[in-house]
């Protein structure tokens, strides 16, 4: 229990904002032009702004009690066990509340969930580290909260810096909202590649002279306080009391959102206010169509921090998936600012700040036990060759472990592949094309978001779902018999595989066929 402590405490005294990062630099740089990650060493540790230091009470049963008078920065308690009563709200239980701590409950994907223990001032990502330890799961970045509001039809992710606390105080206890902890690979990818995200026909400076932005300097314009970047183009706006639409022109400045009453004129004198985002949040609408009866699927909403009512929405609906993902990523860079960057970045100074290895793992050596007499393998060469051919004879050695004695036929060859990839993060199995489509826009629609499933139409095949280019494509891997073996193929036999895992790993180092590698598996986990 203690290891589990000091990494919990090494969460926190990690977890921290630099204050003065320079990272606008003219002579360095990755593709996009805005600055990498690890280019900019921050002097100072990151610290969320307005974050107090609490002292620890320990969960009865749970720690040991220490004579000190240490504090820590958001302390996260232990896991809450199981066999908790029912739940009055189904994230935060009310008869828990004290002003140092309180209860919420957080969902998975397949809707399990857990109970937790946490302090007031906890943040989303105290929370999203809490349950990465807690479920073993790998640790890229992409974890994220997300609030779900069913009554209202709309889900928003929550930004790492945010208070937990702060949102579930603002949710009315008579609804079903809840938290979900799961992956979203879009969250900072606009930082990397701002050229998927802004296209430039919906780009400008905001001036009199109404000049166009290089992209080079588009993530930095809107992340500078002395500049203003403007968004603008052609949005449908649902009218209030009324159950038509509207579509007109509108204008995303600094000040806020504005529509022009006069064609695409933005003179003050046709523009009129629609919304701010000092005390509002922009959340994606799910449903658009069949709830709000929107002319698209492609819905966004402005709801104040102070309103819960679905009349109090200011609905918005976009023309396709790129023009809203514009205008939310525009409106989450207006509102947040330098605190987007400073959250993008802190994973990257942690990895810098602590040792890749231990001391142990560097004095390991590989060895070779083939023969006679052991020996140490000194050629990197050799090291990687002999690692390939282990995991290929262990998988040699599963599959007659799975068929039984002796060489396994072509009928017990297909259930052993089958045995192989079924245990896989990446394997979704019965999962349907719909739901496939729900799976990747829920885990972010950027280039190689990817999952494997079985296919509806054919029981014998399986299908690859991708994500390219913001749309999500479908291709189907035919089993290929050659000479009583089977093989996997997603070129109509021309590149083979022996099973689903060889052929994951070749299309994650190479295109292919496809239109993109395979970058990121959509996961499931089961809290």
């Amino acid at each position: 229990m203690s290891d589990m402590n000091k990494a919990l405490d090494e969460i926190h005294t990690s977890q921290s904002l630099g204050q003065n990062a320079e990272i606008f630099q003219s002579d360095k740089g990755n593709v996009s032009g805005f600055p990498s990650a690890d280019l900019f060493p921050l002097q100072e540790p990151l610290i969320t702004p307005n974050k107090q230091k609490i002292s620890i009470k320990l969960c009865r049963g749970n720690r040991s009690t220490k004579e000190s008078e240490a504090s820590f920065s958001s302390p996260l308690p232990e896991l809450l066990p199981s066999t908790l009563p029912p739940l009055a709200s189904e994230c935060l239980l009310p008869w828990t509340k004290s002003c140092t701590s309180q209860v919420i409950k957080v969902y998975s994907e397949d809707n399990t969930s857990k109970a937790v223990e946490v302090p007031s001032d906890v943040t989303a990502q105290d929370v999203c580290q809490l349950f990465v330890l807690k479920n073993h799961c790998i640790d890229d970045h992409a974890w994220t909260l997300f609030e779900h509001l069913p009554h209202l039809g709309i889900e928003r992710a929550l930004e790492d810096h945010e208070y937990v606390m702060e949102v579930l105080s603002s949710w009315a206890m008579d609804t079903d909202s809840r938290l979900y902890f799961r992956k979203n690979y879009a969250k900072y990818e606009f930082f990397r590649k701002p050229l998927d995200f802004f296209p430039d026909h919906m780009v400008s400076i905001s001036s009199e002279t109404n000049g166009m932005v290089d992209h080079c300097d588009l993530i930095q314009t809107f992340l500078n306080s002395s500049t203003c970047p403007e968004i603008h183009g052609y949005l449908h706006a649902k009218e209030q009391s009324r159950k038509s639409w509207k579509k007109s022109y509108f204008v995303l400045r600094r000040s806020g959102l504005y529509f022009s009453n006069k064609g695409t004129s933005k003179e003050p004198r046709h523009l009129q206010f629609f919304a701010d985002f000092s005390d509002s949040d922009v959340y994606t609408v799910l449903a658009a169509k069949k709830l709000h009866g929107a002319p698209t699927e492609f819905g966004f909403c402005v709801k104040s921090t102070k309103c819960g009512s679905a009349r109090d929405l200011k609905l918005l609906c976009a023309d396709d998936e790129q023009t809203r993902t514009c205008w939310i990523t525009a409106m989450r860079l207006l509102k947040f600012g330098m605190q987007l960057y400073q959250n993008f970045i802190q994973p990257h100074q942690k990895q810098k700040a602590s040792p890749m290895r231990s001391i142990s793992e560097n004095s390991l050596v590989a060895m070779d036990f083939s023969g006679q007499k052991s020996r140490v393998i000194e050629n990197p060469s050799e090291v990687l060759s002999v690692a390939v051919e282990e995991g290929l004879s262990w998988r040699r050695k599963s599959c007659h472990r799975l068929s039984g004695h002796g060489s396994p036929s072509t009928a017990q060859s297909s259930v052993l592949n089958i045995a192989i990839h079924m245990a896989q993060p990446w394997f979704h199995g019965k999962l349907s094309r719909e739901e496939s489509h729900r799976l990747i826009a829920q885990q972010g629609l950027i280039d190689g978001v990817f999952l494997l499933r079985d296919s509806q139409s054919n029981p014998k095949t399986f299908v690859l779902s991708l994500c390219y280019m913001q749309k999500i494509k479908h291709f189907q891997i035919l089993p290929v018999d050659d000479e009583g073996e089977l093989f996997y193929s997603l070129d109509d036999g021309q590149t083979r595989f022996t099973d689903l895992i060889q052929l994951v790993d070749f299309y994650q180092l190479n295109r292919g066929v496809l239109p993109c590698k395979l970058r990121h598996h959509c996961a499931r986990i089961t809290l």
